[in-house]
């Protein structure tokens, strides 16, 4: 799996994964060292990592996890972008991203299916989708966004499985090509005017193109403004977390932006925010006119806020997080960006693996859906791999039924299961995951701590605890899992318990902050009837906490975020 998030990298030869800045390792002596310590590792010993540098290996016993990992995790006042780049420069420290220190990166289908996930949930919401038909629903519909990068490059795949046309926006003409080379895009343009005449000669036809525009975002957008065209959906995934390295400010080339944020790295992130503004702005100016705008989890709206003052807060917080506005009824639940990868590097082993996870959960034929669709649409990258939004007692359900095939032979090697950290669980990030939470419990990191010491507790192979780096530094603490069905009897015990004590206690968190559908789910025992849980509610559901966050003030943005999903 170090050598996976490496080959699907974007630039791996500096050993970053994606986001600009995550990293496996701190450094290639680190690297080297790494691989030399799991290619000898006893399994009643672990490895300890220290910020992407191996610091020992210490006899722990056979159950305990063989890797522990904890990266940037610093003390609230050194938790600045500024004092990050200081350490970072001087090899004291890395950003993880959030799977990539922990390796557990998947490329770009790490966050295809919540993409999917997102945009059918606001299918049903906004435009009267059924479940199970949101294609029809999407029809002749169009999302602008922007970003091609690991995770940016989902979203055209994620809009083309549910029958949604896409404009993409990416400042590199390479990472658009080699998007438009693995299938993602249909084509790639240079010029708005004939990205636009292409986008509605394909919607007259009832087709849903997916079309790449080289270009700059904040440029983009606002030009789309001017001319009065309204997208039916807008939002952004570029790197905005980063004002340095993650975003190319207006009236830059390339060239110019890798050498001046070396060179003079305050005029970057000067000129990167005030472009994010404008960006902002151009996204408002489109949700007045009857678009449904959202921030996808990139701190767009806190780098524009950093611009324009806390006085513009307000109308900045107008573009609702994505995570609040659609996805935690589904967290809730438990149900989040599970994965599992084929360590055979076989695609018949993925295409069983499919086929049980297809066939597993007959109460949520959407699971079923979603594989039939991944199958068709997802490019191929490093180990076969699926993501699949799987929730409380339905992730060590399949992990179990893995691990039997596993020991019979079906399968050629064991599988590894993972998730993005980004669960119901696992990250505190004020506006991400834990945005407006019911009991105000936005920037309390308690859960992720509570999570990597329970995954430890009950035999997780390796668990990792990470803090926000660059742009995100002070912004989000996370836990990452990964556990490997390799066949044993003691493998099934294991997997079990990690699983559900993962997703449990999600579950328990959103109980906790007064969500009825983590309510439910305790008196269900899970998605799958068979994961009980035991809540010891001492005090009585909280009360939603005034966030100073509006979800729903103008024509087309936000919606109710406690609205049962319709996806049951």
């Amino acid at each position: 799996m170090f050598e996976n998030v490496l080959e699907v990298g974007e630039n791996p030869a500096e050993l970053i994964v994606y986001a600009s800045l995550g990293k496996a390792a701190r450094d290639w002596q680190s690297a080297r060292a790494i691989a030399r310590a799991l290619l000898a590792l006893d399994e009643s010993r672990t490895l300890v990592l220290q910020s992407g540098t191996p610091v020992g290996v210490i006899e722990t016993g056979e159950h305990a996890p063989l890797v522990v990992s904890a990266v940037n995790n610093t003390v609230g006042r050194w938790s600045s972008p500024e004092r990050f780049y200081e350490r970072a420069a001087a090899g004291q420290t890395m950003w993880g991203g959030l799977t990539a220190g922990a390796w557990q990166y998947i490329g770009r289908q790490g966050v295809l299916a919540g993409t999917y996930e997102l945009l059918g949930t606001i299918a049903r919401r906004h435009f009267g989708a059924a479940s199970g038909a949101e294609a029809d629903a999407l029809a002749g519909r169009w999302v602008l966004t922007s970003g091609m990068g690991g995770m940016g490059s989902s979203q055209p795949i994620s809009a083309r499985m549910l029958g949604l046309a896409s404009l993409t926006v990416e400042a590199d003409a390479a990472k658009a090509e080699r998007l438009r080379a693995a299938g993602g895009l249909d084509l790639v343009v240079t010029d708005l005017e004939a990205a636009l005449a292409t986008l509605d000669a394909g919607l007259v036809t009832g087709g849903a193109p997916a079309i790449g525009l080289v270009g700059n975002a904040a440029d983009v957008f606002a030009e789309v403004a001017r001319l009065g065209r309204v997208p039916d959906i807008v939002t952004d995934q570029t790197a905005a977390h980063d004002a340095r390295y993650g975003y190319l400010p207006q009236g830059y080339d390339l060239a110019t932006w890798h050498d001046l944020r070396e060179r003079d790295p305050e005029r970057v992130e000067r000129d990167a925010r005030t472009s994010i503004a404008a960006q902002v702005r151009a996204m408002l100016a489109l949700a007045d006119a009857g678009a449904v705008v959202f921030e996808n989890g990139n701190n767009l709206r806190v780098q524009a806020v950093e611009h324009l003052g806390e006085a513009a807060a307000a109308e900045v917080n107008r573009i609702p997080g994505f995570m609040e506005a659609y996805l935690r009824p589904l967290f809730a639940r438990g149900i989040g960006p599970f994965r599992w990868v084929a360590l055979s590097g076989s695609t018949d082993d993925q295409r069983l693996l499919d086929d049980l996870a297809a066939s597993l959960f007959p109460n949520r034929p959407e699971v079923a859906r979603w594989i039939a669709l991944a199958r068709e649409h997802v490019p191929q990258q490093g180990l076969p791999a699926r993501s699949c939004w799987l929730g409380h007692g339905e992730r060590s359900a399949f992990a179990v039924a893995v691990n039997d095939l596993v020991a019979d032979g079906t399968l050629g090697a064991p599988v590894l299961f993972s998730r993005d950290h980004l669960d119901s669980a696992a990250m505190t990030h004020p506006r991400i995951g834990t945005e407006g939470m019911r009991d105000g419990s936005d920037g309390s990191t308690d859960f992720p701590l509570l999570d990597g010491l329970l995954l430890a507790a009950t035999g997780a192979d390796l668990v990792a605890i990470h803090s926000g780096g660059g742009g995100y530094a002070g912004w989000m603490q996370s836990a990452g899992v990964s556990i490997v069905a390799d066949g044993r009897p003691g493998t099934a015990v294991r997997l079990r318990r990690a699983l559900d004590a993962d997703t449990g206690l999600g579950v328990l968190r959103h109980a906790l902050a007064g969500y009825p559908e983590a309510a439910t789910s305790v008196a269900d025992a899970g998605e799958t009837g068979d994961a009980p849980l035991t809540w010891l509610a001492t005090q009585p559901p909280a009360e939603p906490v005034e966030t100073g966050i509006s979800t729903g003030s103008i024509s087309g943005v936000g919606g109710s975020t406690t609205e049962p999903q319709e996806n049951r």
